[in-house]
């Protein structure tokens, strides 16, 4: 394949990678308070909120399985557009909390699709770029997810509560169209498919559990704050819907930086522990700060440090869980990772609803935060064993040479 094509194959790609996430968080910022003004409390807030997480959890290591099976994963990719835009059309047509919960789900259905997407991209790389495909599709991610919720509490202060749904209806319509012209070479279809057999060690992967265990925590963390309940918050301190704009800013931009100065300053400075133990400790302590705040500054400042926290965690997490994963079997290893992570997308905001109903909208915070303190210690400990077993293995090639 010429660098040419290839590299058009890379953009339609990262285009249509944007487009599947960049509908989906057009509304994110004013969910929750879109929620309550339909006459949902915290707790049923909650679930809406995690119906997400728990279609991802039941969906996203079947879809990888039978990616792995079928050796293909455009079909799931166009899929997942197609899905991601019946979310949005509902949405659009809707008014009452129980389409609403209906089309969030449907939007996590999409969103398990992912694990196609994490699978196909670095085939259009050499083995050893992975941990830069990763950083590149991750810093999509988070390009997406700004430019959706930057605007969209000015939106609906000057358009109301549906103009977000009529862009992501727009942007899906897009998406879904140029996934029909993404690219997927002979050379993947061909792998050795995954035994079913195999299935129980892949997913048994001591470092693949490690890593989708702090992601459950990691997702915990931001889908019950910036993905959840910060709006909520900044609204009763004082905020408007338009300065939600301001919020979002100060949370994602330090979140897509970080998910490039991760790869390229903090892993060959700290190394992947270090640098997964001192994020996970930034990430508890600013969001146990939130309750504390009153002040609008020192609010977006909070948000600063939350946000790049979080967009260290995240890509590292990416890369980890299918470092040790042969190639054949990837899909089902992400699939297994995703669809353990998505616990955190699912418990995180439901049980932070709950804590919000009964003690008020800071319980959550706090409860989330302590899930961070937890982040931190078992990097702690894990990381330990990881360099301990770096020095054995370097002790015993150094006799082997000998």
């Amino acid at each position: 394949m010429s660098t040419l094509r290839s590299n058009r194959n890379k953009y339609l790609f990262i285009v249509v990678s944007f487009l599947l996430w960049f509908p989906q968080f057009l509304y994110v910022p004013i969910f929750s308070p879109y929620l309550e003004s339909l006459g949902g409390k915290y707790t049923f807030i909650g679930i809406v909120l995690s119906s997400y997480g728990v279609m991802q959890l039941l969906c996203r290591l079947p879809i990888g399985i039978f990616s792995d099976v079928k050796k293909v994963r455009k079909p799931f990719i166009i899929f997942g557009m197609l899905v991601s835009l019946f979310s949005c059309v509902i949405f659009l047509l809707t008014d009452s909390l129980g389409w609403a919960l209906a089309a969030r789900a449907l939007a996590g259905i999409s969103a398990a699709t992912w694990v196609a997407f994490t699978v196909l991209y670095p085939s259009y790389f050499a083995d050893h770029e992975i941990h830069r495909a990763m950083g590149s599709i991750s810093f999509i991610i988070v390009l997406a997810q700004f430019l959706g919720m930057s605007f969209s509490g000015s939106i609906v202060s000057e358009w109301g509560w549906k103009a977000p749904f009529w862009l992501a209806v727009s942007f899906s319509v897009l998406g879904l169209i140029l996934s029909l012209f993404i690219y997927e070479s002979k050379e993947v279809i061909e792998r050795e498919p995954l035994k079913v057999k195999e299935l129980a060690v892949v997913i048994k992967e001591p470092s693949l559990l490690k890593v989708a265990l702090l992601s459950i925590l990691a997702h915990s963390i931001i889908f019950s704050t910036m993905f959840g309940f910060t709006s909520n918050y900044a609204l009763q301190i004082g905020f408007t819907k338009s300065e939600l704009t301001w919020i979002v800013f100060a949370f994602m931009i330090p979140h897509a930086i970080a998910t490039l100065f991760m790869g390229r300053v903090l892993v060959p400075l700290l190394g992947e522990w270090n640098a997964l133990r001192t994020a996970f400790f930034l990430a508890s302590v600013f969001t146990l700060l939130i309750p504390f705040v009153q002040s609008k500054g020192i609010f977006l400042t909070v948000q600063i440090f939350c946000g790049f926290s979080l967009g260290l965690i995240f890509p590292l997490l990416l890369g980890l869980a299918i470092d040790k994963i042969a190639p054949e079997k990837r899909a089902t290893a992400m699939g297994a990772y995703q669809a353990i992570y998505a616990i955190g997308i699912f418990l995180g905001p439901f049980f932070a609803g709950i804590f919000n109903s009964m003690m008020g909208i800071k319980a959550g915070f706090y409860f989330v935060g302590l899930l961070g303190l937890l982040a931190t210690l078992l990097t702690i400990i894990w990381g330990k064993n990881h360099a301990e077993m770096a020095v054995e293995k370097s002790i015993e090639k150094s006799k082997a040479r000998a």
